[in-house]
């Protein structure tokens, strides 16, 4: 919810019922020029400087369900089901969350980012420890104290909303922005 003076922000989490999450403090950090990151199943460049973050994340994964930085960049995201098959390999939803929240100081920064990542690398990978053949591509709530949007992805592609002022917004396991959503919705979940 976006008002005048903030933004609301709320996420649960519907992670496999024997999957314990844990909070996770990350300080600042600065890297060397050309090092490398091994996220959950990809290695890709490390970004020179990293922000603080707070993350919520499972054990077995390198990326966050949701996550907070030192400029109050909050990420969170959600499974989404379409009919484009997902790759076995990639960066998964919860990689994302924590890249964008390591790498961004403002919650349109952090859209900027999102999209720069995917374009630069395949999104996918088994998203649950106890079924780690479960694929899903993810839907995004990027907020900061003054702004929030709804971004949606489908493999690289990616649709974004702002939420007005006065407004708020949700998301879910279905793509809702018509952008990706004529093209790949799954029907029968959409229904469902």
């Amino acid at each position: 919810w976006v008002t005048r003076s903030g933004v609301f922000f709320a996420k649960n989490s519907d992670r496999d019922l024997n999957e314990a999450q844990h909070l996770d403090w990350q300080p600042a950090r600065e890297h060397p020029a050309g090092a490398l990151l091994r996220c959950t199943y990809l290695t890709i460049p490390q970004a020179r400087r990293t922000h603080a973050t707070l993350l919520s994340r499972p054990y077995w994964g390198w990326g966050a369900e949701i996550a907070s930085n030192e400029h109050g960049v909050t990420v969170g995201n959600e499974a989404v089901f379409t009919k484009t098959p997902v790759p076995k390999r990639g960066l998964t939803g919860m990689d994302l969350v924590r890249l964008v929240v390591e790498r961004a100081a403002t919650a349109a920064e952090a859209v900027a980012v999102l999209r720069r990542l995917l374009a630069q690398h395949p999104q996918g990978g088994g998203g649950g420890h106890e079924s780690p053949r479960f694929r899903y591509f993810s839907s995004f709530l990027i907020a900061d104290r003054t702004t929030a949007y709804v971004v949606e992805t489908c493999g690289q592609e990616v649709a974004q909303q702002q939420v007005p002022v006065g407004g708020g917004a949700a998301i879910s396991n279905g793509l809702s922005l018509p952008e990706l959503a004529a093209r790949h919705s799954d029907p029968l979940y959409s229904w469902a």
